[in-house]
């Protein structure tokens, strides 16, 4: 069984997520998603939704075969337990790809690195992107 680990923070879902979920099952017989912690999210503005909640809202998507929340002090545990024989990183997070390869290895971890494209759709596939039309939207009402 070839299983396959997506990762993100996956606040306020949109298109754009489930592409991201879909090609990355795509890889695989098995997709196991580790959800950012709260206390982890350091790059962006902190998630609007809990981390329990888009853990469930994930875990509840078709191409999603395990939902499970990040480690909140070592980002490889849950991949060394998971095992997974792909990993795969959305088009915009920011990962060193040859970084990341090269951090796995140290750590024993021999998965492939796949990054996934952008998804082909609308404007609302990105979650900053929802907060600044749903801001300019409401702004006034």
């Amino acid at each position: 069984m070839k299983r396959v680990v997506a990762t993100g923070t996956f606040d306020l879902l949109h298109p754009g997520h489930l592409y991201y979920l879909e090609e990355s099952r795509r890889l695989g017989d098995e997709l196991y998603v580790i959800i950012a912690r709260d206390a982890n999210v350091r790059h962006k503005p902190k998630p609007v939704i809990q981390e329990d909640q888009r853990m469930k809202m994930v875990g509840a998507l078709k191409p999603v075969d395990h939902a499970v929340l990040g480690d909140l002090h070592d980002m490889f545990r849950p991949i060394r337990e998971i095992q997974p024989a792909i990993i795969t990183i959305g088009f915009n997070q920011h990962f060193d790809e040859a970084k990341l390869v090269a951090d796995l290895r140290a750590r024993g971890i021999s998965s492939e690195v796949i990054r996934v494209g952008q998804y082909p759709g609308d404007a609302c596939s990105s979650t900053s992107r929802i907060i600044r039309k749903v801001l300019e939207q409401y702004r006034n009402e």
